[in-house]
């Protein structure tokens, strides 16, 4: 009577003890296949943001600038359209020492290169131009400049004002066959800026080259303009007017521009990797957990059924 009790007590036991288990392995199951699910979303939503921020940075390469110093630069050109204007003087000084005006408005010494070109504006086609290409200065670790002097005699214009441009080699220039072609793609290509009588006006040179995508490298001048008046002595000037320019290098760097695409494809590829190796590490977790569960539960079975063997 007491074995049959303790054995009815003990199955019972037993069955409460398979129901939690089966309860907990169920709740293994579900636990394990919510992690699963969760895992794969998210490796899926690293994936697509890899990609969109690899293809992102293709799009948008990231600009590097750099500055490289150089001993002298090569001569650049200076293109003056002076008008009805006359060039008076032009000199290379160095050192930013310019040596006081002797007899200002009378023509001086020419000591510049200079070139003479007559050519078809590139925008009209119709209008013609005349210009005065010069030298510019090269060594800049002697502070050179070149310093030009024009003369304007009576005019009916309220505003006088000289046009200039500026282009990269003044070498080139003299070696090329057609000199006014040449001069109409530096016109089509370069910005002209402008210098008013009555004024020295002071112009500092930077450099900038820029390579482009498709590997062409283009120039660009930018400029540092200071303007001091002229204090005229001359006695019976009239209504006639002096220019003076002054053109120089601002310093002996170059800057450098070029884009650089930041997106490494290898590196892509290795955090993919990488997510897919923890995906594959998380199903690999998983299913050894179950596989724990079941063992467990096995081994509880081969348990209860050695107890029930004894109690009988």
């Amino acid at each position: 009577m007491i074995r049959q009790e303790v054995s009815t007590s003990y199955e019972e036991l037993n069955e409460d003890m398979e129901q939690v288990a089966s309860g907990l392995m169920a709740g293994t199951e579900d636990v394990d296949e919510e992690d699963r699910s969760s895992t794969v979303l998210s490796a899926v939503f690293l994936v697509y943001q890899t990609i969109t921020d690899f293809r992102e940075k293709l799009k948008h390469p990231v600009m590097s600038v750099s500055y490289k110093e150089v001993p002298f630069y090569d001569a650049p050109g200076i293109a003056l359209y002076p008008g009805k204007a006359e060039l008076l003087t032009c000199k290379h000084h160095y050192y930013d020492y310019i040596l006081p005006l002797v007899n200002p408005g009378q023509p001086g010494e020419i000591e510049c290169t200079t070139q003479r070109v007559n050519y078809t504006d590139p925008f009209t086609n119709q209008t013609k131009k005349h210009a005065v290409i010069v030298q510019g200065p090269q060594e800049v670790k002697k502070r050179e400049l070149v310093f030009m002097q024009f003369h304007l005699n009576e005019t009916d214009q309220d505003f006088n004002a000289i046009d200039y441009l500026l282009f990269s080699s003044f070498q080139e220039f003299l070696n090329s066959p057609n000199k006014s072609e040449f001069m109409k793609r530096c016109e089509s290509s370069y910005s002209s800026w402008k210098f008013s009588g009555g004024f020295r006006t002071w112009v500092k040179m930077s450099l900038v080259e820029t390579k482009e995508k498709d590997g062409r490298e283009t120039v660009e001048f930018r400029q540092e303009i200071s303007v001091v008046n002229y204090i005229e002595r001359r006695t019976g000037a009239g209504s006639d007017q002096l220019f003076f320019v002054v053109f120089e290098w601002k310093d002996p760097f170059i800057q450098e521009v070029q884009d650089i695409v930041t997106a490494n494809p290898w590196n892509m590829i290795a955090l993919l990797c990488g997510i897919f190796l923890a995906l594959f590490k998380a199903a690999d977790f998983a299913k050894l957990s179950v596989k724990w569960m079941i063992k467990i539960r096995k081994r509880h079975l081969k348990r209860r059924s050695q107890v029930l063997n004894h109690i009988s």
